[in-house]
């Protein structure tokens, strides 16, 4: 008797043990409850992030009897394309989208050049005043960018570099003043930290120089690095808009040089009045602007990036990890 009861017992604490690391886990292994937590918590953040999205891709399918239904609030009774159709024309969405590429695209280059190369310096090598000058580019990673940009401006003014064109970039980019352009500096100094300096000697043994060491050591294992300052650099230059328009002398009119779809939608209304001629029109002309064409025209300028990102995620993910922001 005493013994089936002790084989209860212990059948029964067995359960709990089973139940125990069944709801909270183990070493080894997730727990229910903590599983349900994560992915509560992962549920909602995506949310957070995702709803902005969704809401502006549902409002920018629906015709004014959608927007004035109060029960049609995420599915559109009759999508349209028509509101796409007008942002399109309102934006000079294809002008205005190659130039926002190029826009991004030089300066970019440029900056991963020359973030990569001095990055490189201070990992590599030891100067004079080395910690003097680290010190004074953490600094200027302190002081945001619109404490520089005028001083930047009038010196652009005077050499007569402020016409519209892509000139004010490329000097900046060139020189390591592009848009956050010391942070690009700072993840190529913490990734050449990592790069075992045994490879560079053994290349210096080998007959090479600094520079074909760099080119043919340094670059290649740096590709990780590369790939996160080029996206990150890439998108701020297609986000900035108070540089762009102090260095292009942008207004509330469409400028015929270089442009950027975030400021071409900074403009919309008055674009879209002068490309459909609606300052006059009555309430209800069929021209009239509209909360959906306004989120037809934000979708298209946040559109690239999307499409970047879709497909660079996996490649994105991995140098990030790789790169070792972070430290090891």
């Amino acid at each position: 008797m005493k013994k089936q009861k002790l084989d209860k017992a212990i059948a029964r604490e067995a359960r709990k043990d089973k139940f125990k690391k069944l709801m909270l886990g183990s070493a080894e292994k997730r727990g229910l409850l903590m599983s349900v937590v994560v992915y509560v918590l992962l549920i909602t953040i995506a949310f957070i992030f995702l709803y902005p999205i969704l809401y502006m891709a549902s409002r920018s399918f629906m015709d004014k009897s959608d927007l004035l239904d109060a029960s049609a609030k995420w599915i559109p009774s009759a999508p349209t394309f028509k509101n796409y159709a007008d942002a399109i024309i309102t934006l000079d969405y294809w002008k205005s989208l190659a130039k926002n590429i190029f826009l991004a695209f030089v300066p970019t280059l440029c900056q991963v050049f020359i973030a990569s190369m001095v990055g490189y310096g201070f990992a590599r090598y030891n100067f004079p005043l080395k910690p003097l000058w680290m010190g004074l580019l953490l600094l200027s990673f302190l002081l945001p960018s619109q404490a520089t940009s005028m001083p930047n401006y009038l010196l652009f003014s005077r050499l007569k570099l402020v016409d519209g064109g892509i000139k004010p970039f490329f000097i900046t980019s060139v020189l390591g003043q592009g848009f956050k352009g010391v942070l690009c500096i700072l993840i190529f100094y913490n990734f050449h930290r990592q790069v075992p300096q045994s490879l560079i000697e053994a290349a210096e043994i080998d007959g090479a120089g600094h520079l074909k060491a760099y080119f043919q050591i340094a670059i290649p294992l740096s590709m990780a690095a590369i790939v996160v300052v080029t996206l990150f650099s890439f998108v701020w230059y297609w986000n900035e808009m108070y540089l762009v328009q102090v260095y292009l002398g942008y207004g509330n009119t469409r400028n015929d040089g270089l442009t950027t779809l975030m400021i071409e939608l900074k403009k919309f209304e008055d674009s879209y009045n002068v490309a459909f001629d609606a300052r006059t029109s009555s309430v209800t002309s069929t021209n009239k602007l509209n909360d959906a064409i306004k989120m037809a025209g934000t979708m298209l300028s946040i559109a690239p990036l999307m499409v970047m990102y879709f497909f660079l995620q996996k490649q994105f993910v991995e140098s990030v990890d790789r790169a070792g922001i972070t430290g090891e």
